[in-house]
């Protein structure tokens, strides 16, 4: 699988680390939420 061309920028390690971080983050602003509401609850 060549990856040389890849216009998103997935095959850096700088994308792939953006891509990571922007994961993490929506995980923990799940979780915070969640919680929230469920301690409402």
């Amino acid at each position: 699988m060549d990856l040389t061309g890849d216009p998103t920028g997935f095959s850096s390690p700088l994308g792939q680390l953006v891509v990571l971080a922007a994961l993490l983050t929506s995980l923990v602003l799940l979780l915070r939420w969640w919680w929230q509401n469920r301690g409402k609850g």
